[in-house]
């Protein structure tokens, strides 16, 4: 889906001219966006919010949705061309990649992975969400329940 709707993405401000973006963007709400099989009405809201609001995503995002996607492909659940137009149309949209930060190896997402049985890459969206103070869009259970138990807005679901 390179764009839903009379709006196409390149027709929005960059994420770098929106002064607070919406949430924080997880790959698993992304995904539903490109891949026909998963499609639903509140991954469509989700893409027009962030259409018209932008959105964070940690550094990891681009590599993360770059590898689940060809995993669809190779998978004969996406076409290699959709892949192309997908991450044409991720790259258009008003999403701010948040660098991974000053300090390396700071041990915020370990000690949040550790607590909630994550991923030290999911832990890293929920340090952007507590740290942008702004909602989460994930549809990953185990994620949404460490972000609502972080008192983290969770929207996706």
């Amino acid at each position: 889906m390179a764009a839903r709707g009379p709006e196409h993405p390149r027709d929005r401000p960059p994420a770098a001219q929106i002064l607070r973006l919406a949430l924080v963007l997880d790959v698993s709400v992304a995904l539903q966006w490109f891949l026909t099989d998963e499609r639903n009405s509140a991954a469509n809201r989700l893409f027009d919010r962030v259409l018209a609001e932008g959105a964070y995503v940690p550094a990891l995002f681009r590599w993360e949705i770059e590898n689940v996607l060809l995993s669809a492909e190779r998978a004969s659940r996406i076409a290699p061309d959709d892949v192309d137009r997908a991450l044409e149309a991720l790259r258009e949209m008003p999403i701010l990649v948040e660098p991974p930060g000053e300090r390396i190896f700071a041990g915020g997402e370990v000690r949040l992975a550790r607590h909630y049985d994550l991923s030290a890459y999911d832990a890293a969206y929920l340090t952007l969400a507590a740290s942008r103070n702004v909602p989460l869009a994930t549809t990953d259970d185990a994620l949404a329940h460490a972000a609502l138990d972080l008192r983290i807005r969770v929207v996706g679901r």
